[in-house]
């Protein structure tokens, strides 16, 4: 079992873990992105927008919930305390915001009773369900739009990334990241400083202050904070040549965007969605097809699996590229 996955079952009670090992050595050619824990549920695993489900009779999957192995209150309890290390109260900051990182940088969602004090997340109680994202990084999976976002003498285009959920919109930005950062040799630009807002944790998987993913050596991170307020403390501390953050979507996060580019900081993000259209017709979120706040558009599918390149846009000429 590889090093990836060996973090992740770990993580696992005991009675899931054996399953878990057993579906690994069976299905070397299924990517597993997320192992679903829900109290009195079947146990779900998903693979390239696909569910399936641990078949009790064969051990092993099936995409018929027939004999599905159902998840119990013990098998979440047991799984809730490994991930903490057995010490709650140590990751209480984490259980407060929903999710809690191992190392590797896979993320682990939950949802329970919330416990609510002066309009704050204080607590959360009673687990019902585990969402175990199985974190990977494909080196290089930016290279071939990477000359689309850095022009020429290192001139950076404010991009958007435009992406319906689970179509490796996450994976393609920590790549990017990890190429403005590092600078690419092959594609004739060099370094530069990159300030990364990982509000969820996700891009640089950081654990315990370390990213665990490859986000580049010029890279500055600010981990679980909000968007506007992230941008703000990283133009007045770590003078950025470009901000990179995750899933744009309110006006607060807008107006933070233009603060960074009146600040001559250059911008990337992303924001849920399937088409130009589709962003234009959401209030508020057709603020990002100002054609002063970016230039390039890219649109993601999962097509031809995650991190498929449908298409790119440029705002400023008004007229479509492909990546290929």
């Amino acid at each position: 079992m590889s090093k990836l996955c060996s973090e992740v079952v770990n993580a696992l009670s005991a009675n899931i873990k054996e399953k878990i090992k057993n579906i690994a050595q069976d299905n070397r050619n299924i990517n597993i992105e997320e192992i679903r824990l829900r109290n009195q549920k079947p146990l779900i695993l998903n693979a390239n927008n696909k569910d399936y489900f641990y078949n009790i009779n064969s051990n092993k999957l099936d995409t018929k919930i027939n004999n599905s192995y159902i998840v119990t209150k013990e098998d979440i309890e047991q799984t809730f305390q490994i991930i903490c290390k057995y010490s709650i109260h140590s990751f209480m900051d984490d259980i407060k915001k929903g999710f809690i990182t191992l190392q590797g940088g896979h993320r682990v969602g939950l949802v329970g009773k919330v416990i609510i004090e002066d309009g704050q997340v204080k607590n959360i109680k009673h687990i019902s369900s585990l969402n175990i994202r199985v974190s990977r990084e494909i080196i290089g999976c930016s290279d071939k739009i990477i000359s689309h976002i850095v022009g020429l003498n290192n001139k950076v285009n404010n991009t958007l990334i435009i992406s319906p959920p689970q179509c490796g919109k996450t994976t393609l930005v920590r790549d990017i990241v990890r190429n403005l950062s590092n600078g690419n040799e092959k594609y004739g630009f060099e370094g530069i400083k990159v300030a990364l807002i990982d509000e969820r944790n996700e891009i640089s998987g950081s654990y315990l202050g370390t990213p665990q993913m490859d986000v580049g050596i010029r890279t500055d991170i600010i981990e679980t904070c909000p968007k506007d307020l992230g941008i703000i403390m990283l133009l007045r501390s770590m003078s950025p040549n470009i901000i990179v953050t995750d899933e744009i979507g309110n006006i607060d996060e807008i107006k933070a965007l233009y603060t960074a580019l009146n600040g001559g900081v250059n911008l990337i993000t992303t924001v849920h969605g399937d088409s130009i259209e589709d962003i234009k017709n959401r209030k508020e979120l057709n603020m990002l097809l100002d054609k002063e706040l970016f230039k390039k558009v890219i649109i993601l599918s999962a097509k031809k699996g995650p991190g498929t390149i449908e298409k790119i846009y440029d705002l400023e000429e008004k007229r479509w590229y492909f990546a290929n």
